[in-house]
């Protein structure tokens, strides 16, 4: 049973969120603050009383915009503590996400908050601890992967990706409208769609075959154009790239 404190500023926010975290079976415990300074008081109580006191607290979920000491800072100085607890971030920016996983977030959820979509970040939090098995999810439909924005999932057919761009334990989705970020690395995407025509060109970058409008050679430097962007090809990813463009229908 998790031990959670929820932390944001707008009280319909956080009134919210305590009751779908209290409504979930793995939470055991949830408390309220109403900024981000109250929330490093009642942690500090948390890790005086140590992981196994009545004070203790396994996870806090986090808005980001507050006034004075912000998500991000509390984050922060919460990764400078030997025993913090586990962080899941709870906003309506998606902007921030990259410097979430940078502080090891748990989980990243958009407002509005959707209870199946903070059922799945508390259950993560749990794997994270060691708590609840890890319960097999089902095979991903293959031409299509979920996005969220604004709290809505869509759904963008792979087809219409024309690259992916790392970031961190994240992966942004380029396509010809725009770009999603997903929390899915750039490996794990590289090995689903080998098959799909998609290959890598670089540490960063993977690239659908079917989008390479040009190849570019210049003074040694290996380039492609792909959904109008120019990305480098570095030189190990160089060979296999002009063998597979040369043999592509």
């Amino acid at each position: 049973m998790l031990r959670a404190l929820a932390v944001d500023d707008e009280r319909p926010s956080l009134e919210e969120l305590l009751y779908l975290l209290s409504a979930d079976p793995r939470i055991g415990s949830v408390e309220g603050a109403g900024d981000a300074t109250e929330a490093l008081r009642r942690i500090n109580r948390a890790l005086e009383s140590g992981p196994g006191g009545p004070e203790a607290i396994d996870v806090v979920f986090l808005d980001i915009n507050m006034p004075g000491l912000d998500g991000l800072d509390l984050a922060r100085l919460l990764t400078g503590f030997a025993t913090p607890p586990l962080v899941v971030f709870v906003t309506a920016h998606e902007g921030f996400a990259v410097q979430a996983f940078d502080l090891k977030a748990v989980d990243y959820v958009l407002k509005p908050v959707r209870k199946e979509r903070l059922a799945e970040a508390v259950r993560r939090a749990a794997e994270r601890l060691g708590s609840a098995p890890r319960i097999p999810v089902h095979e991903p439909d293959p031409d299509h992967i979920p996005v969220e924005l604004g709290g809505v999932t869509r759904f963008v057919a792979v087809d219409d990706i024309t690259h992916v761009e790392a970031q961190g334990d994240y992966a942004r989705l380029h396509t010809d409208k725009g770009s999603h970020l997903v929390r899915i690395p750039l490996s794990t995407l590289e090995e689903r769609w080998r098959f799909r025509g998609f290959v890598r060109i670089h540490r960063r970058h993977l690239v659908a075959l079917r989008h390479v409008g040009e190849l570019r050679l210049d003074a040694g430097t290996v380039s492609v154009v792909v959904g109008g962007e120019e990305l480098q090809v570095s030189r190990r990813h160089t060979r296999e790239l002009r063998d597979l463009l040369m043999r592509r229908p």
